[in-house]
């Protein structure tokens, strides 16, 4: 026998005898391992963590939290060319395998016996799926046998396209992206389908090594690794030359995008996060559940930029404060520092429209900055720098500014922002210290269509809405006016608008309110010092109809009771409420006497798209009466897009009616009275809207410092709040309707296109007369100067109808002091 005989006996009873080996091991590895494997039938329902969206009425994404970004899709929805790269990348034989590739796993021992190491695993796709799914990332023995006796029993359960949709929805490729949707979102800003075959290979490369192959982070690397993979899909035959040709010129075009909302409404998202968490816990957060909220996206957007050119109105008229911060520049600025100064501005961070810049020089009219970016331009005279005024203190500024150094010397941080104007332009801003509150709802269910808590969340994430708590001034004097409305009071009732002083027992202190002119017009007529909004006209209502009468009557509004004051202050708005609390309560002038409660979440919806909550407000029913309930209701709000999630899960609700509080009678004459404070009173700047619905109340605070307006029409009320959150005054010449009233005006006027205008039917027991203006009497057959006014029939002036002097007139027993 020759020794290449004898040599191949011997290799070849090696070789039966490692086979036998390898058998054995497989064998004793599987009796080991395989009573302790999960069932694979999990995967049919398994759950992928999927973070909480949030969206506006009409399906516009404001909102979206959880550790994981994930969107799942169907294997369906995945371009064939998007399959083909990652099979490129990770498994060629995919559909030619019952689970385990033998030959990779070959090349991987072969890899482990001469480095030593382990290269490589020599996993399929559906191996991955057994890891991902039920294994841990450990590199051990015991768990490769586990992985692989899963994926055998993986591919008899599943479908080779359940298992592809169950990898590609799985896999993480870094920057908290899970799933090849939400890479496609984190690195490219758009969805897979959008993709082109560069940027797919790009996002096939990162299984592998999510950190060492992220284009962000690693962009030269992330490029060799995506043309390999392209040169793959060209040696497998899944790309033509032409195809590998244009794809390899393609540049490096990721970078870190943040969640894509379509909507800016970080006040109303942070609501909902808190309520979700507090109704479902920490799941919330990766249960895939779908938010509806009540908010419309047109109208989300319109609040902000009525908000944020409310407060720039007002800082900009009381003038630069001067450079935000300062840094001493060299001489000569080479390359390098200025990528070097370029960064620490990036680092500084854009806040809403106003960017960070750097001056560099200053000449007479103009002044050279740098951006992020190292965007370098020139902010001109013309455009802005000719008209700016110093800040002196709130109540003064400086005359226009003569030259550009009066204003920015280089080294300076400042703030900039485009300009509005065509063609567009930087000019010099600065970040406002001021801010302002903005929430509006449909008042015949309390809905809330827009709600923006300060002007940018980034700067500040404290939601003035809802949790600033403020003196309402005389915002709250409809409130007192209506209480006196209903308890015998009438719009012609005359009052005093006279000097009165309190004298305080307990203190010794005495209490002198006045008007925000500090002037006196004697007596005038109720309705007169509603809409001309009279501070001791106020407090003679009050302590006329009695405080105890009045907080009680003003409770039905839905204020706390016991958080008003009990004394006469309370006519003045001295307490503390929440924009929210009070648009609430204008709520009911606005629906004709109901009581609506505010709510911003419509439905909640599980993975499945089943509605696991749907709000179920108190409606206002306009064409009903308190003795005819069966009729319909205004319609609710539905979502009008998302049609997908929310199909076959739309029931009608049965409508709960909303509670009269205030009687019809009242209800239209509180309503006549606020109309007039448009039309003749503090808010007549609203006149540009040229509505005859509109109605609504300004509000100052002492100091000043708050500032309100709160109003309606067409059915959607608002109110709006600005002050600084130090309590500062606001300058001795801004009021509710020099600083709030614009930014309402901004609002509504957007808000109420195409919405009809909505009058209050006039009760039959409301009855129109002519009344002397200076009496509220009867006026004379024939008198000039003679007014329409409207009474309860019970109420109205007759011919022997003689107005009774004020109880605070002269002569009266009560403690006050008559100047």
């Amino acid at each position: 026998m020759s020794n290449t005989t004898r040599y191949l006996r011997i290799l070849i009873g090696l070789s039966i005898l490692a086979t036998c080996g390898a058998v054995m091991v497989f064998a004793t590895a599987f009796l080991y391992i395989s009573p302790k494997l999960p069932s694979v039938e999990a995967l049919k329902d398994t759950q992928l963590q999927t973070p909480l969206r949030i969206y506006t009425a009409d399906g516009k994404l404001l909102g979206e939290f959880g550790e994981k970004r994930r969107s799942p899709v169907s294997i369906q929805e995945v371009p064939e060319l998007f399959i083909d790269a990652f099979l490129a990348a990770e498994d060629d034989h995919f559909y030619s395998h019952h689970g385990v590739d033998v030959s990779g796993l070959l090349r991987a021992a072969s890899q482990l016996i001469t480095s030593g190491s382990i290269q490589s695993g020599g996993s399929t796709i559906t191996m991955q799926v057994a890891k991902n799914y039920f294994l841990s990332q450990e590199r051990t023995f015991t768990r490769k046998f586990t992985e692989i006796f899963l994926a055998i029993e993986i591919e008899r359960a599943l479908s080779k396209g359940d298992i592809l949709e169950l990898y590609l929805n799985k896999i993480f490729l870094g920057n908290h992206a899970y799933g090849i949707e939400a890479a496609a979102q984190v690195y490219y800003g758009k969805p897979i389908k959008e993709l082109n075959l560069a940027q797919m290979a790009m996002i096939a490369g990162l299984p592998k090594a999510p950190s060492a192959y992220n284009p962000v982070a690693n962009p030269s690397r992330a490029k060799v690794r995506r043309n390999w993979i392209l040169g793959r899909m060209l040696s497998l035959g899944y790309i033509s030359e032409a195809d590998y040709k244009t794809a390899m010129l393609e540049p490096i075009s990721a970078k870190a995008y943040g969640t894509q909302l379509d909507v800016d409404a970080p006040y109303v998202a942070e609501m909902v996060r808190l309520d979700m968490l507090a109704r479902f816990g920490r799941t919330a957060y990766e249960d895939g559940y779908t938010v509806i909220t009540t908010v419309k996206s047109n109208l989300q957007e319109t609040a902000n930029k009525a908000l944020i050119d409310g407060v720039i109105e007002y800082d900009t008229r009381h003038g630069y404060r001067g450079a935000e911060r300062h840094w001493t520049l060299p001489n000569d600025i080479d390359s390098d520092q200025r990528r070097d100064l370029s960064q620490k501005l990036e680092e500084i961070g854009r806040i809403g429209p106003w960017h960070p810049a750097l001056v560099l020089d200053v000449s007479e009219k103009s002044a050279s900055i740098l951006l992020s970016g190292e965007l370098q331009t020139t902010l001109e005279w013309e455009h802005g720098l000719n008209k700016t005024v110093r800040y002196i203190s709130e109540d003064r500024v400086s005359y226009a500014a003569e030259t550009a150094s009066e204003l920015l010397k280089a080294g300076d941080v400042i703030r900039v922002k485009m300009s509005d104007t065509t063609p567009r332009h930087w000019e010099l801003s600065q970040l406002p210290k001021v801010q302002g509150a903005l929430v509006s709802l449909d008042a015949d269910n309390g809905a809330i269509l827009s709600l923006v808590g300060g002007y940018n969340y980034q700067k500040s994430a404290f939601n003035r809405v809802t949790q600033a708590a403020r003196q309402p001034g005389s915002n709250f004097k409809p409130f007192i006016y209506t209480a006196a409305l209903d308890n015998g009071f009438t719009p012609a009732t005359i009052i005093n608008d006279a000097p009165i002083v309190f004298d305080s027992d307990a203190q010794g202190n005495t209490w002198r309110p006045s008007n925000d002119n500090g002037r006196f017009n004697g007596p005038m007529r109720l309705r007169q010092a509603l809409y001309l909004s009279r501070n001791l006209v106020s407090i003679r209502v009050l302590r006329e109809l009695g405080i105890a009468k009045a907080i009680n009557y003003v409770s039905r509004f839905g204020f706390d009771a016991s958080k008003l004051p009990h004394d006469l202050s309370l006519a003045l708005g001295s307490h503390s409420l929440t924009p929210l609390d009070v648009v609430t309560g204008y709520a009911v002038f606005a629906n004709g006497g109901y009581k609506v409660s505010p709510y911003f979440i419509d439905r909640i919806i599980d993975r499945d798209g089943n509605t696991v909550y749907r709000a179920d407000p108190e409606v206002v029913c306009q064409r009903c009466n308190d003795d005819n309930l069966d009729e319909e209701p205004i319609a609710r709000i539905e979502a009008d897009s998302l049609d997908d999630i929310l199909s076959g899960d739309d029931d009608a609700l049965q409508p709960r009616y909303a509670k009269r509080v205030i009687d019809e009678e009242v209800a239209f004459l509180i309503d006549s009275i606020l109309q007039d404070v448009i039309t003749r009173g503090t808010g007549r700047k609203a006149l540009v809207l040229n509505r005859g619905d509109a109605a609504g109340k300004t509000g100052t605070t002492n100091g000043p410092t708050d500032a309100w307006f709160s109003g309606y029409s067409g059915g959607i009320v608002t109110s709006t709040w600005a002050g600084f959150d130090q309590n500062l005054n606001l300058g001795r010449r801004e009021y509710g309707g020099s600083v709030a009233l614009p930014i309402w005006i901004d609002y509504m006027r957007e808000a109420l296109k195409n919405r009809p205008e909505r009058h209050q039917k006039q009760p039959d027991s409301i009855i129109s007369v002519r009344i002397d203006p200076d009496t509220g009497n009867l006026a004379h057959p024939g008198q000039a100067n003679a007014i329409f006014e409207y009474f309860r029939t019970d109420n109205a002036p007759s011919e022997d109808f003689n107005q009774p002097a004020s109880p605070y007139g002269p002569g009266s027993d009560d403690p006050i002091e008559i100047f």
